[in-house]
């Protein structure tokens, strides 16, 4: 299957729906060592004059170490197809399974960082800021009670949006 380059700006893809609903795989590494997480938290707008995504990764999660080692990172849309498989990926750790040929996904290296040959659409991004969230910054403390019990907080990732893939 083939991709196409796109315009971010010219996409019809309603991102609530497909972040929520469908869920995405966040994905960085290289064609060494890479590992890929299920998230339906998240976002895409313009931030400092450029098109970025947020991109959300608990502490806990094996992926943040990939996304901390490399510079860029792929979120992976599937549509409805492989609910599945990316329900296999929220709910394994990469640390204990290879994602990769539990699920079939086929990955594909060489635009900056991994994706996956299934996706109907992929945003490539360039990390362009970090930061942990802080219990002390929430003003809705309901937030910290639902989302937070165990402390376990994300760290937000904002990604300069470099590319766009949609299948052909």
């Amino acid at each position: 299957m083939a991709f196409k380059t796109v315009d971010p700006k010219k996409l019809d893809t309603n991102f609530f729906h497909a972040i929520d609903d469908q869920w995405m795989l966040v994905t960085a590494g290289n064609d060494k060592k890479m590992n890929t997480m299920t998230a339906s938290w998240g976002g895409v707008g313009i931030l400092w004059n450029k098109n970025v995504t947020f991109a959300f990764i608990r502490e806990s999660r094996y992926t943040l170490e990939f996304i901390d080692s490399n510079d860029y990172y792929t979120l992976s849309f599937f549509g409805n197809k492989m609910m599945k498989e990316l329900g296999y990926c929220g709910s394994h750790s990469g640390r204990d399974v290879d994602k990769v040929k539990e699920t079939g996904l086929v990955p594909v290296y060489g635009d900056k960082a991994p994706y996956f040959e299934q996706a109907e659409l992929v945003v490539i991004c360039k990390k362009l800021y970090r930061q942990k969230l802080e219990k002390d910054c929430f003003l809705d403390t309901e937030i910290i009670n639902k989302s937070y019990p165990n402390g376990d907080w994300h760290y937000g990732f904002v990604g300069e949006i470099v590319k766009v893939l949609q299948k052909v």
